[in-house]
């Protein structure tokens, strides 16, 4: 039996087994130290549909293959993903309406704010890329100023696509509008037609570092890691069409050149190091352009060491 078929025949529950959490109120309460939210869409573009409304159920599928082996030695990090009780809630998927994109916004953006008001960091599983939007919004109630480390193909910067200012290519310059944003570090991005001269030059204008994957491919990601201030409460954005196709085929455009499973589990441990993950959004996995579940299957393992990260985070 193929992977594909093996990954659809499994029921969906929660990513990696943990407990559910399905009422915003039990989170103050319970008071996780994560929590994955799923968001099937947020502001999708009437020309493209809400196309990766599948990827937090194909990531959850995923991951419930390494459900029995959550206490195990987990390599990638050298460590079991938990290191005492499990520390994670999966609070599963917003109700989300791709011809309601304000009534979605709100909904991310409510879940979000309950997980941070108890002092947990929120995992937003998407969705395209117009999902981590109204998660950088919910930060701004905070008194601590946020740093955005985007790991995307793409820089986002336009300021509108069909009349629409919400959308999965303006998500970075949304951000830069957001007073409580202090920094913008983006890495990955590569080849042509992801952005127009004036999208760039307003990118470096208000200061947003870039780290091209060409420089990631020759240097690594030593670049990015130094422009992330030390003590910094860090939002880590990761589009999957980041990762070279070669390993992440389920995306809607693939690109040759991209970053490593690696790098970009180095790119998470780096800013856990030095700083402190805040929150997380993995969005753009898109299941219908899947080979055999191998893009769910990385997802969902980076995901899983992901959560070790932060299951080690003061």
């Amino acid at each position: 039996m193929r992977l594909t078929d093996m990954l659809e025949e499994r029921e969906i529950g929660t990513f990696l087994g943990i407990p559910a959490i399905r009422e915003l109120r039990l989170i103050e309460r319970e008071r996780p130290k994560m929590v994955v939210i799923g968001a099937p869409c947020a502001t999708p573009y009437k020309s493209a549909g809400a196309y990766c409304a599948e990827g937090p159920a194909a990531l959850r599928r995923a991951g419930s293959a390494l459900a029995g082996r959550i206490g195990s030695v987990n390599f990638d990090l050298g460590v079991p993903v938990f290191p005492d009780a499990v520390t994670a809630r999966d609070l599963g998927d917003l109700p989300q309406d791709p011809d309601d994109p304000a009534g979605n916004r709100s909904r991310i953006f409510g879940a979000v704010n309950a997980v941070l008001d108890a002092g947990g960091c929120p995992i937003l599983l998407g969705g395209d890329d117009s999902v981590p939007i109204p998660m950088f919004e919910a930060f701004g109630a905070r008194e601590r100023p946020i740093t955005i480390l985007q790991i995307d193909a793409h820089i986002d910067w336009r300021d509108e696509v069909e009349g629409e200012r919400m959308g999965l290519s303006s998500t970075m310059r949304r951000a830069s509008e957001m007073k409580h944003v202090a920094r913008i570090v983006q890495v990955g991005q590569r080849g042509a037609g992801t952005a127009e001269p004036d999208d760039l030059a307003a990118a470096l204008t208000w200061g947003a570092v870039m780290v091209p994957g060409g420089e990631v491919a020759r240097n690594g990601v030593g670049r990015a890691l130094d422009a992330i201030a030390p003590g910094s409460d860090v939002v880590v954005s990761l589009d999957f069409d980041a990762l070279d196709p070669s390993v992440m085929p389920a995306v809607i455009a693939r690109n040759a050149g991209g970053l490593s499973y690696w790098q970009v589990l180095e790119l998470f441990a780096g800013v856990a190091e030095k700083a402190r993950i805040a929150g997380v959004a993995m969005v753009e996995l898109m299941p219908g352009r899947d080979v055999d579940g191998q893009g769910a299957m990385l997802g969902a393992q980076l995901l899983c060491s992901v959560m070790g990260l932060l299951a080690r985070q003061p």
